[in-house]
């Protein structure tokens, strides 16, 4: 069964270059909502149909995992994301499985055996460097893999060791195929203009060491007191991030106007802060916000569920930092102290991803005036201004910042539980300035860029797949949630059994397994879970 997919055309030339190059690994780092994805899955089904092996993806987080097998699966790709090394053999009509770092770290030998000569995709690489034990056991997993192709949102460095199977060029590292905000911008109709309203404040409050300051953000001062003066001012106990969050909720009903089911996204400081972000929106604007953390069994779901939903607001943590893929969010509010460029970027991601149909297609992510931010947002707001002005026009003077205070704030030996913030008044909010291109930064109007169509060849064989429950057949369910249907129903058979033989669970399926031909559950294919079901169902008229 062949497959058109229409190719940006930054992915059809990133896909030539690819098997032009011919080697056996390729970093390909393009902009946050540019369509890596897409992009990886083209490479994948290339790859299979020329060499049929394994495919594993290895994700950053639970809900990736997800997220990939569900986008796999409209390649008709069959992936399985709840694998774990204690499953055993990989069913034998799935193509191959998602895992995420935290899984390598820990399964690195089995996930070896599982590999060898497979094509491993992997998801915003930089992840590897995260624990000192991720980079060692990626070397492992995946050193005897066919070809490696591996993905980033934006470049990175080996700030302390290199990542496996990266170039370098001194500690940055070295893409074989780059496509930046700028380029998007450029292409039109790939991704989306975002903008960044400031806002000034006053701050008074105690440092841990019992000493007390005052200060804006117009005021230079150490590191350390930059990070207390930026946690003052997110305080939920000060009038500044109220005064920011009304901004930010009066610009997404604005946009609500064109666009009724667009969103707003707040990034909060730990889960205390952002249970606290949703109350003020409920009780002072009347707004319900949905909240999303770490500790949540269902956080995964409830990302989900909104990204479909006409929801107005949510508001997470980490947990949408990147990779998630809400192209409804058109509002963000940065009320975070993390200040590394990556973390700035991702969140900026989040803003970014175009939606066809839908005009005027700005976006904006408000932040404090803080010198960091502030050098952060201008890198960002020059290559959309560099992209959308026309010629002959003069990009406005940006204040220039000493680089230095980009470096992250140092954590503070004494305890922050002696940190008190006294107040936050919000001055100076810069709503307006950044869109001195208001005019030009229409790109539905202007044409874009045309996709490329692209003819996949057949998928690759499974030997385990006999055609008799395809995704056209299974009610539109993919492979994996066919696969859950069936194990939840032969789960319900031997409970049954179990009640009216008197044999215990462990005994019950064993038979039910000798029964049907199959070895363990976990490695059942669509067809031997059938058959297992049919011969408990058997069982149950017998009894």
């Amino acid at each position: 069964m062949t497959r058109t997919v229409r190719l940006r055309p930054w992915q059809k030339a990133a896909l030539d270059q690819f098997v032009e190059a011919d080697r056996r690994d390729f970093l390909a780092v393009a902009t946050p909502g540019a369509g890596k994805t897409t992009f990886a899955l083209t490479v994948a089904r290339h790859e299979l149909a020329v060499e049929p092996s394994r495919l594993v993806i290895v994700a950053p987080t639970a809900h990736l995992k997800i997220q990939w097998a569900e986008a796999a699966a409209r390649f008709s790709l069959h992936l399985d994301p709840s694998w774990s090394a204690a499953d055993g053999r990989l069913p034998s009509d799935m193509h191959g499985i998602v895992t995420s770092y935290q899984q390598v770290a820990s399964s690195a030998a089995v996930l070896a055996r599982l590999s060898r000569g497979a094509f491993v995709v992997f998801d915003e690489l930089h992840h590897a460097a995260e624990e000192r034990a991720w980079g060692a056991a990626i070397a492992e997993a995946f050193a005897d893999a066919r070809k490696r192709l591996a993905l980033s949102g934006t470049p990175f460095r080996s700030d302390t060791q290199a990542i496996p199977f990266i170039a370098y060029r001194g500690d940055e590292a070295v893409p074989d195929y780059e496509y930046g905000y700028g380029d998007a911008l450029r292409d039109r109709r790939v991704v989306r203009p975002v903008y960044f309203p400031r806002t000034n404040g006053h701050m008074e409050w105690s440092a841990p060491d019992g000493s007390m300051h005052s200060a804006s953000f117009d005021d230079q001062l150490s590191n350390t007191r930059a990070s207390q003066r930026l946690r003052t001012a997110l305080s939920l106990e000060g009038d500044w991030l109220p005064t920011v969050l009304r901004a930010a909720n009066a610009r997404l009903m604005e946009v609500r106007k064109e666009q009724p089911n667009a969103g707003g996204l707040v990034i909060a400081i730990d889960q205390d802060h952002a249970r606290g972000i949703a109350d003020i929106l409920r009780t002072r604007f009347g707004t319900t916000a949905r909240v999303v953390t770490s500790d949540d069994p269902d956080a995964s779901g409830g990302i989900a569920a909104f990204s479909t939903s006409n929801e107005p607001w949510l508001v997470a943590v980490r947990m949408v930092s990147e990779g998630v893929d809400i192209p409804r969010l058109r509002v963000g509010v940065y009320a975070t102290t993390t200040s590394t460029e990556l973390f700035f970027r991702q969140a900026v991601g989040r803003l970014v991803r175009w939606t066809r149909g839908v005009p005027k297609q700005r976006a904006w992510l408000y932040i404090p005036d803080d010198a960091r931010l502030r050098i952060l947002a201008a890198r960002i707001a020059e290559q959309r201004r560099h992209s959308l002005r026309r010629d002959g026009l003069e990009v406005p003077f940006e204040r220039k910042e000493d680089e230095g205070v980009l470096d992250e704030v140092p954590s503070e030996e004494e305890q922050m539980s002696l940190f008190a913030v006294i107040s936050a008044v919000a001055t100076g909010a810069d709503d307006h300035a950044d869109l001195v291109y208001d005019d030009l930064d229409e790109p539905d109007d202007l044409g874009g860029s045309l996709d490329v169509e692209l003819t996949l060849g057949p998928p690759p064989p499974l030997s385990g797949d006999t055609g008799a429950l395809d995704d056209a057949e299974g009610g539109g369910l993919t492979r994996r949630e066919q696969k859950l249907y069936l194990r939840d129903e032969n789960a319900a058979i031997a409970r049954e059994l179990v009640r009216r033989t008197g044999m215990t669970h462990a005994a019950v399926n064993a038979e039910l397994n000798r029964l049907s031909g199959v070895r363990k559950v976990a490695e059942a294919t669509i067809d031997q879970l059938e058959r297992r079901l049919r011969a408990g169902e058997k069982w149950i008229v017998k009894s």
